[in-house]
């Protein structure tokens, strides 16, 4: 039976159609969200790799890509070191030479004007010092990193001189439209908070007042731009505080600015607030789409277009959004760094190969770290420069076997097989996937099996050679006698010899995630990293009560702050939580604990083993001994994240 054909766009024809905004028309309903990873320069300016990322959106077919984060006055408005800065001296050339990036990549350019607000001067994401003399927001208050002080009305008149100023640059730089950051916590946020804004003056007050500062700023904006270019407005549906504003008062403000604005991105929350932080940018433990509920309700007020987030990754659901009426665009932040060619592959019929993301955090988390971008699952995300230099192809066709089914395996087998190699890929198990199946069984970690599907078809696509329910080992090794030998057996889950451990009551974590009806009601787990505290929730989700036994002083440090902040709450509420305690035994009734020598037992039915992964160097050393070139990959290199395991192999098999 062969493959059905389909039309460009055929699949999801809403989201396909073009639209009209102001004086573009957008080929079709997809807008890459506004992102800013600190790929700047320290005087404010794009970087060639800051270009490249994103030119690569646009080459993925998204309609309007949107740069985010270019701070309209530097003195007041920076929240980080690593922000474009509109009013720095020689930043033209980085805009201009990124627009045009963007346009001959087939998309229009777009760019947020932000101010930090009292966030600017506190160190915030980027920072260990201030960014500015002084922070200003809208009143006196005291923040932890520090005071920030009202911000007097001749700032405030430069701010909107400011606006109108930076909209005037975007466009003579090349760009198609902006957008005006009025969410998430900044500028005029704080400005339309009656919590953060106890003026009395003009600024302050009543709805209105407080609004006025956006109002000037949309119109200095306008007046800078002309009439027909567009210009969107980023804007909460609700602060999500119980004290701010909710949906009720946004409509209000979004009909009061709608003859100043083209276009609606109807966001919420504060991402400056780490509590906050997993709902403006949802975690995995909201569903996808969790906000749209905001821009349908505002759609049904205003008569301009309507943009909707909150980490959306399906084209499906895309169009059924479209379809139905909720929104008239999708903006994509964290799916396009995943996938950046996202639309193109929906728009193709193609998108069962749409990597999906994670929603890890990595990204955010490696912003902060090393003031770069990174992707859990996508290798070339921040590589996008140097990946305009592929390596060249290799001279000779090499037979080339990969040891490990696991994503490294897969990954490197893929990579290998795209290099024009024989590929053959060894699982001793009776499935590709390795851990990525335990991984997955958590039910708010279907991305990852989606992720598994992903690579297996990939794996498929590339001609690999797959054998299944075999260990490679010193015999198998001999026989084949490949080329090039990549090592990706894995690690193996670490059981310490502490007295009970052989009990009937005891499962490794591994097993318990893919067989919990092996576990009984009462459950007990030794080991309070990811794993652990992952298990926690979906074990509780089950039904379960959980307990969780950790020797450190707190459970998952090892995990970045951004995803740690939504999977703390889930792990409090799922768990009665043990640190700084150690465990003495396993008993039938559950497991013997000490904390600061007071010795207690944990009751439990079940205990579960996640103390750790130990990788298999003597297996891996063995295996290498029998090869002139070899490459570790993944878990038997060194435990890590699935990052670590992708990373890894891809560049690893790039130099077979």
């Amino acid at each position: 039976m062969g493959e059905t054909c389909f039309r460009k766009g055929e699949r999801f024809p809403s989201l396909f159609s073009p639209l009209r905004i102001g004086n573009i028309r957008l080929k079709n309903r997809i807008i890459a969200a506004p992102t800013s990873p600190s790929m700047i320069t320290t005087q404010g300016h794009f970087t060639p790799e800051m270009i490249a990322y994103l030119e690569e959106k646009a080459m993925g077919g998204a309609g309007v890509v949107t740069y985010g984060e270019a701070i309209v006055h530097s003195a007041t408005g920076k929240s980080h070191n690593k922000q474009l800065q509109l009013d720095s001296y020689g930043v033209k050339q980085g805009m201009a030479e990124a627009a045009r990036a963007i346009h001959n990549a087939g998309a229009y350019a777009n760019i947020q004007l932000s101010h930090g607000g009292m966030y600017g001067g506190l160190a915030s994401v980027g920072g260990e010092h201030d960014t500015c003399e002084v922070a200003y927001g809208p009143s006196d208050i005291m923040m932890p990193a520090g005071p920030v002080k009202s911000m007097p009305k001749e700032i405030i008149m430069e701010i909107v001189k400011a606006y109108g100023t930076g909209a005037k640059l975007c466009k003579d730089c090349g760009f198609d439209m902006v957008q005006v950051h009025a969410a998430h916590g900044w500028l005029f946020s704080q400005f339309l908070s009656p919590v953060l804004n106890q003026r009395t003056d003009e600024f302050g007050g009543s709805l209105e007042n407080r609004a006025r500062f956006l109002c000037m700023a949309l119109d200095s904006v306008r007046e800078s731009v002309g009439p027909g270019f567009p210009i969107e407005l980023r804007l909460n549906g609700d602060d999500m505080t119980g004290s701010g504003i909710g949906l009720e008062e946004y409509i209000k403000v979004a009909c009061m600015v709608e003859p100043k604005v083209d276009l609606f991105n109807i966001s919420c929350g504060n991402h400056e607030d780490p509590a906050m932080f997993c709902r403006t940018h949802p975690s995995a433990f909201y569903p996808r789409g969790v906000n749209v509920y905001l821009a349908a309700e505002i759609k049904k007020h205003v008569k301009k277009p309507v943009a909707c987030v909150g980490s959306l990754n399906d084209p499906g659901q895309m169009e059924e959004i479209i379809a139905s009426g909720q929104a008239d665009i999708v903006e994509i932040g964290r799916a396009l760094l995943a996938d950046p060619y996202l639309p193109k592959k929906a728009l193709e019929g193609n998108e069962e190969d749409i990597t999906p993301c994670l929603r890890c955090y990595e990204c955010f988390g490696e912003t902060g770290k090393s003031e770069t971008v990174k992707c859990t699952v996508n290798p070339t995300m921040g590589q996008q420069l140097a990946c305009k230099f592929p390596l060249p192809r290799p001279g000779k066709k090499k037979r080339v076997l990969v040891a490990g089914g696991g994503p490294a395996g897969m990954e490197a087998a893929i990579t290998a097989a795209g290099r024009g190699h024989m590929v053959t890929l060894v699982e001793k198990a009776g499935r590709l996937g390795g851990n990525l199946h335990p991984a997955a069984a958590p039910f708010f970690k279907k991305d990852i099996e989606k992720l598994c599907h992903v690579l297996e078809s990939r794996v498929k696509a590339a001609g690999v050679e797959v054998v299944l329910d075999t260990e490679v080992t010193a015999d198998y090794i001999k026989v084949m006698a490949p080329d090039a030998l990549f090592v990706a057996i894995g690690s193996n889950e670490l059981k310490p010899p502490i007295k009970g451990m052989d009990g009937s009551n005891v499962i490794m974590a591994v097993e318990a995630e893919l067989h919990p009806e092996k576990l009984g009601k009462k459950i007990a787990i030794m080991g309070g990293g990811l794993v652990g505290a992952e298990a926690a929730i979906s074990f509780a989700h089950e039904g379960r009560q959980c307990s969780i036994i950790e020797m450190k002083q707190e459970v998952a440090p090892e995990v970045n702050s951004f995803y740690r902040g939504g999977l703390m709450p889930q792990v409090e509420k799922a768990a009665d939580i043990y640190v700084n305690t150690k465990v003495k035994e396993i008993v039938p009734e559950g497991v013997v604990c000490e904390t600061d020598g007071t010795v207690f037992t944990v009751e439990a039915d079940s205990v579960v083993c996640a103390l750790g992964f130990r990788a298999p160097y003597d297996k891996v050393d063995a295996l290498c001994a029998l090869v002139d070139e070899y490459y570790i990959v993944g878990d038997c290199s060194q435990v890590g994240m699935i990052y670590h395991a992708i990373d890894q192999a891809y560049y690893a098999a790039l130099r077979v």
